[in-house]
């Protein structure tokens, strides 16, 4: 079976230093695995989004010399293989709506209780939840190794579309891997939480999970992680050689000091030819 991995930010602004340390990892690992590198645009929540984003994140990876393969997947033109989905597991009763309010779940503790379960609310107007009566509460991490998550939160009931009408994060991110035949993911910590909750909708629908990999992320000086919400700055392509060099040493590979002085081909490929996923920091 052929590499096949991805990168798939969203366009709800610039990419900054968090994010390309995301990209280059995945770039580096697919390329070193003679494997396929897709570019995937998660431009499913309209309100979030930035005018333009998504076309300048695209720039910003050209600026770097970071080269997709074929063309760029926007999320926004898979909504009807969502909702098909959606619609049969509905139907199937391996879905159900939910209106339970998140202040009611936080003052309970966090974790929904499965609450709507059986009421048989309708659905319009209602979020839709994910019946989890099979959780995976455990995967292998290729940085990590042996990842066992909390059983109680990876039984939880989860949302795949949101009561706005949006789908979520989780439903999504399975199908369009599952559609473009994603063999690896390489993508921040912060998601290792809920890999279990995708390897449920995996098992759902009787398809192999991809290998997973969750690299550190990087932290601001007020000790939350580095994002767009956050206030993390643009990056500056007129540094990208620099950059480029600075996250090569983030991952833990130990480029030489002159490699500074080349073009980011020349970086990238002696990156390539120098993958360790060994060496990428756990923490």
């Amino acid at each position: 079976m052929r590499y096949i991995g991805r990168f798939a930010p969203s366009p709800s602004g610039p990419l900054h230093l968090g994010s390309l340390i995301a990209a280059v990892a995945s770039y580096l690992d697919a390329k070193a695995n003679q494997g396929i590198w897709l570019v995937r645009m998660e431009n499913l929540d309209p309100p979030r989004e930035m005018t333009g984003a998504d076309q300048l994140i695209l720039e910003q990876l050209q600026a770097f010399d970071l080269q997709w393969d074929g063309s760029v997947l926007f999320q926004s033109e898979r909504l009807q293989a969502y909702q098909q989905v959606l619609d049969n597991w509905l139907t199937n009763k391996t879905a159900y709506a939910c209106r339970c309010p998140r202040k009611q779940i936080r003052a309970s503790g966090g974790i929904y209780n499965g609450h709507c379960r059986h009421l048989n609310i309708p659905v319009k107007d209602s979020a839709v939840r994910y019946l989890n009566l099979y959780p995976q509460t455990e995967f292998k991490d290729r940085i990590h190794g042996k990842v066992i998550i909390e059983s109680q939160r990876a039984s939880e009931d989860f949302i795949i579309r949101r009561r706005d009408g949006l789908f979520a994060y989780q439903l999504a991110v399975v199908l369009d891997d599952i559609y473009q035949n994603v063999t690896h993911i390489v993508r921040g910590q912060d998601l290792i939480d809920t890999t279990v909750w995708q390897n449920a909708l995996y098992n759902s629908l009787h398809k192999t999970p991809p290998q997973y990999a969750h690299i550190p992320l990087i932290m601001g000086e007020d000790g939350r992680k580095l994002s767009k919400q956050t206030g993390a700055p643009a990056l500056d392509c007129s540094k990208s050689t620099s950059l480029l060099v600075e996250v090569l040493n983030r991952l833990g590979q130990n480029p030489p000091a002159e490699l500074k002085l080349e073009s980011n081909k020349t970086i990238l490929d002696w990156g390539i030819k120098n993958w360790q996923l060994n060496k990428v920091p756990n923490h």
